[in-house]
């Protein structure tokens, strides 16, 4: 009986042998996960950027429309609480406010304002530093939309659309997803896959 007891036990237990192959197969199994775990986390930082970009400009359109008026999307390094900001492309926060009118005296109002990336980010936004729309949130140009607040063009591109695109600086960091948020004439604020095109198999993508 004893003899059965012992046997029985060893057959239900594990030996040393067993437990090391299992730790090791499983460190094997998490060290080929890392990579693609990696690249997920960075592509869904610039996700996370990309749709602060693209809220932040759709406020921007909103507002013009609310307010019957023209506004300013501009980013800039400057905290995003401050109303009193200097805009720059590539800039970590973006800021709003109205747009001085040429036929009375008066400053701008701050309407809102978020924070895209820390400053110590890798990520990378290229565009206009600032984006105008007028009372019918149509993009327009102006050369003068308030103090430190740039200027604003109009888009050159055929179709006529204004560009943002987020993507690492450094490209050996892993990240496979650079994504794209447009803004059309008519106001339209849309992110898109760069690395489509836009088709019917495609929705997500960009435009040609």
């Amino acid at each position: 009986m004893l003899t059965r007891r012992r046997v029985a036990g060893r057959v239900a237990g594990f030996t040393l042998i067993e437990m090391l192959v299992t730790m090791v197969v499983l460190t094997i199994l998490v060290g080929l996960a890392m990579p693609s775990m990696s690249a997920w986390i960075r592509n869904s930082r610039l996700r996370t950027v990309s749709d602060s970009l693209q809220d932040g400009l759709r406020l921007a359109q909103t507002e013009s429309l609310r307010r019957s008026r023209q506004v300013v999307f501009s980013l800039t390094d400057d905290k995003a609480t401050s109303t009193i900001y200097t805009a720059k492309r590539n800039g970590k926060n973006w800021v709003i406010k109205t747009v001085p009118s040429m036929m009375a005296d008066e400053t701008s109002a701050f309407i809102e304002s978020g924070v895209l990336t820390d400053l110590g980010s890798t990520i990378s936004i290229t565009g206009p530093a600032s984006i105008c729309f007028n009372s019918l949130g149509r993009v327009v140009a102006n050369d003068n939309p308030g103090e430190n607040a740039g200027t604003c063009s109009l888009p050159t591109s055929a179709p006529p659309v204004q560009t943002y695109g987020v993507t690492y600086s450094d490209l050996n960091l892993g990240a496979d997803r650079p994504l794209q948020v447009n803004v059309a004439l008519g106001g339209q604020v849309r992110l898109c896959d760069p690395a489509k095109t836009l088709d019917a198999t495609h929705p997500d993508g960009c435009p040609p």
